[in-house]
């Protein structure tokens, strides 16, 4: 059939993070590989499926069946995310006819009548269609007379996939396949997806192949080649570009070459007559010199190559080297070049004005890792896009212009925009009130963004354990390889001392971590013992304690979202402090195979004597086992995500790694106490201080006895201030699972908190200093308005490492005890020995070890000859 999707089909998988994750059918880059996926929806999985579409929104086409939301709201949302279609019920369409297209009706199989009534413009979709009822037949001839397109149906369970895409075919209809069933290459029991897409494309070929058009991820056209059935499913198992050779059989591009292919996506035209690959081409693909077989690059993806090259090899002092390292100078150019655009007059000064911005913003995006791919599929999620700001701009840049605020304009132009849709756009946080909620409802409410399963999660880090286990440095270098994309770099490892050109930093910079450095240094030194306890427990039984440094701890430092030098330094500095002698960073580097020049300035000061450049679970089992060149540490400590915290709990539970860990960590997370006397503004600001971290972060306000003015006030600021802060959306994520708890008291207040237990807790009361008192569980308390959590993250001197999930009831945050181990020690006379000689001998008598017994029996009858 003919389709404007990039398959005759949908893949029906498990609300993420179970997608492609199920025990047998098509994995996860499996699925990722062909795009076309379906969901159905539930109110409790909403925020999952929207934090999957916040990362992969551009990376899969997704389907949804909505019909069991009762929310509007959260159907806009997934719409908003990047949902290309969602199917709702009859009755529901009229409250989605603005979004035309992207909402279709759904109907359970109940016959001809009710398909043909439900049938859309949009579409529509038929879900439990069973092809062996007897009313299969008359729903055929009605969709036919009909001519509804386009037309999913999703069969029931235990249905022959193959009869079942042979019956689509007859209706001009989009199967709907679960995963499950599925598989790349030929199994019993499954349905290999190559066969269902030979069987649907048309080949001229005497010998069936199929012309390949292989594009890369800007949709370049590289070259033309040929697939068979066997060749497409060779590169679904492998996510390589393996095809068909006219003469040699199966070709796995740059094999002999180097110049290999991942493959991003597979799809078929609008005529099934021909495939398209898309593909992350490492090299060229041409046999000549040459990117593509039509021809070299050109335009902006020429310049993302060109500024690539530069970036590895330009002279040190050179324009180009110093826009790569002068974040200063680079800002200025793009307020230059966008400045002179925006005053270019004729269309010839208007391109040439915009390429000099194009070159200055790229080598911005070059310069931070950011591909082009990465700014195309921005482009995309921005088109799917349902909602719409004001498009006001920002304050300083509107006030330069001479715009006048949004306020005083809105009644000459008001923005149309009904109430739910306002409500939508507004970031706001839930509001549970203890006077009508119960203690039940709230424990729900307060529960943590969920993690994926902890099974789930073992099965991709055991292997990943394993394999660096077994195959040291290679298996470290191919995952860097693979998940940082740093294919340039040969050693896995940064040895001290650090080239001078590594640590090439603003002076301000500098500045600001030897001052956090220090006032760390201090408070870390403050907790050093004085000297060794010695207590004298009866006349001649002296029992002592004293510590010694760990002699090699390893210290994560996490990558991602943000470069986080500060927590090198939470780590690093008590090490230091502690005189360990062996201190190892682990930090994932940047697509280029550096480190950021403040972890490399930071891991200097603190006496590092490497880097190990590599993230996840691959760098934590490098330190617990040691490879030829990254030193076997005896702790591991330092935040990361779920995968890295698995990774830690798994090595420590193994007892050839011989490795302990500082405590487990989940996402951040901070619960704010505050009443009348709090400033909304700082309330807001230390809110989104920890949202900004990550989707699944978690924010807590508890307004102690505020007033409905009051509270509003607050949110308004949270809002407001959002609206400016580049991490947005990274916000908006966040506060979706975040929420505020009205009470009447601080005790109430305390109560909440200490069961929460919060890694952060802020205290914005008016007699702050005295709640202190009522803590018993957080990671780390600041006090009063003048405190806000920003100045622990860095440079206060306390430690920012601390217990998540609710593991500050158990768990101290990192501390100088941390990074040494206490001693104890032992010393009697012979006096000792007497008084306690008895008590050791009676006890060792009831627990039938008598080797301990006599260990005494033979010193004390030694004393009496």
């Amino acid at each position: 059939m003919e389709t404007t999707l990039p398959l005759p089909f949908l893949i029906s998988v498990n609300v993420p993070p179970g997608l492609g994750g199920e025990k047998e059918g098509l994995s996860r880059e499996e699925v990722s590989c062909l795009g076309c996926v379906f969901f159905e929806v539930a109110p409790q999985t909403v925020d999952k499926i929207l934090r999957f579409l916040g990362r992969h929104n551009t990376e899969f086409q997704p389907f949804f069946d909505v019909t069991r939301l009762e929310s509007r709201d959260d159907v806009v949302n997934l719409l908003d995310a990047g949902a290309r279609k969602v199917f709702v019920r009859p009755e529901q369409l009229p409250d989605f006819a603005e979004f035309g297209s992207r909402v279709a009706t759904v109907v359970d199989d109940n016959g001809a009548s009710q398909v043909s009534s439900a049938a859309t413009e949009h579409g529509l979709l038929v879900s439990g269609f069973d092809q062996t009822a007897s009313s299969a037949v008359q729903s055929i001839e009605e969709i036919k007379n009909k001519k509804i397109a386009p037309l999913f149906i999703k069969p029931v369970g235990g249905t022959d996939l193959e009869k079942f895409i042979a019956f689509a075919v007859q209706c001009n209809a989009i199967p709907i396949l679960p995963s499950t069933g599925l598989s790349s290459t030929t199994q019993a029991g499954k349905l290999a997806v190559p066969k269902i897409l030979a069987a649907t494309w048309k080949s001229d070929r005497a010998d069936g192949l199929i012309p390949t058009v292989v594009v890369d991820e800007h949709d370049t056209a590289l070259g033309l080649v040929y697939s068979s059935e066997e060749s497409v499913g060779e590169a679904l198992k492998t996510q390589t570009g393996v095809y068909q050779s006219r003469k040699r059989g199966l070709w796995y591009k740059g094999a002999t070459s180097g110049d290999t292919q991942e493959l991003v996506r597979i799809s078929l035209d609008c005529d099934n007559d021909a495939l398209k690959f898309v593909v992350r081409q490492k090299g060229r693909f041409c046999h000549l010199e040459q990117s593509g077989c039509f021809g070299d690059l050109k335009g902006i993806a020429k310049l993302e190559k060109t500024l690539l090259s530069r970036k590895q090899s330009a002279p040190a002092g050179s324009y180009t080297a110093r826009l790569f390292s002068d974040e200063k100078l680079l800002r200025a150019k793009i307020m230059e070049e966008a400045e002179e655009l925006c005053d270019a007059k004729t269309p010839e000064e208007v391109a040439f004005e915009a390429a000099d911005l194009i070159y200055f913003a790229l080598t911005r995006t070059v310069s931070a890792g950011v591909t082009l791919a990465d700014i195309e599929r921005s482009l995309d999620a921005k088109s799917y896009k349902v909602k719409r700001r004001t498009g006001d701009a920002k304050g300083k840049w509107a006030e330069k212009e001479g715009i006048k605020p949004a306020a005083s304009v809105a009644a000459s132009a008001p923005v149309k925009e009904t109430p739910k849709e306002a409500a939508s756009e507004k970031i706001t946080m839930k509001v549970y009130d203890m006077a009508n909620t119960s203690t039940e409802q709230l424990d729900e409410a307060l529960k943590r963004p969920s993690q994926k399963s902890s099974e789930a999660i073992m099965k991709i880090i055991t292997p990943i354990i394993d394999d660096v286990r077994k195959n040291g440095d290679k298996a470290v270098l191919a995952y860097t390889h693979k998940f940082e994309k740093a294919t340039s770099l040969t050693s896995p490892v940064l040895k001290a001392p650090f080239p001078e050109s590594l640590m090439q930093l603003p002076a301000e910079t500098i500045k600001a971590i030897d001052v956090s450095f220090e006032n760390i240094r201090k408070f870390h030194a403050a907790q050093k013992e004085e000297k060794p306890l010695q207590v004298e427990t009866m006349p001649g039984v002296v029992c002592g304690r004293f510590s010694r440094p760990i002699e090699a701890v390893g210290l994560y430092v996490p990558g991602g979202t943000a470069v986080l030098p500060s927590t090198a330094l939470m780590l690093g500095v008590p090490a230091m402090v502690a005189g360990c002698k062996k201190i190892v960073l682990a930090s994932p580097p940047r697509s280029d195979g550096t480190v950021t020049p403040e972890i490399v300035y930071v891991a200097h000061k603190v006496g590092a004597e490497s880097i190990v450049l590599a993230g996840g679970a691959q760098a934590v089992a490098a330190m617990a086992y040691g490879t030829e060149s990254v030193t076997k540490v005896d702790k591991i400590l330092g935040p990361g995500n779920q995968f890295v915290t698995a990774a830690k709990m798994y090595v420590s539970n193994d007892t050839n790694a011989g490795v302990s860990i500082d405590m487990p960590a989940g996402p951040s997370e901070v619960l704010v106490i505050a009443d009348k006397d709090a400033n909304p503004a700082f309330v807001a600001s230390d809110l989104l201080s920890q949202a900004e971290h990550g989707v699944d972060s978690q924010v807590v306000l508890i307004a102690v006895n505020l007033t409905n003015a009051q509270l509003a006030a607050i949110e308004d600021e949270v809002h407001r201030q959002a609206m400016e802060l580049p991490r947005v959306d990274i916000v908006r994520g966040s506060i979706a699972h975040s929420l505020t708890v009205r009470v009447k008291t601080v005790d109430e207040a305390m109560e909440i908190s200490n069961k929460y237990a919060p890694e952060h807790l802020i205290l914005q009361l008016k007699d702050a200093g005295e709640a202190v008192d009522k803590v018993m569980n957080a990671g780390s308390v600041f006090i009063g308005e003048w405190t806000p959590e920003s100045v622990g993250d860095y440079s206060a001197g306390v430690n920012h490492s601390l217990p998540t999930y609710g593991y500050a009831k158990q768990y101290s945050g990192v501390n100088l005890a941390s990074f040494v181990k206490h001693i104890t020690s032992s010393n009697l006379t012979a006096e000792g020995l007497r008084n306690v000689g008895e008590a050791v001998m009676q006890l060792a008598k009831v627990e039938e070890l008598e080797a301990h017994r006599r260990a005494v029996s033979i010193r004390l009858e030694h004393m009496s000859r």
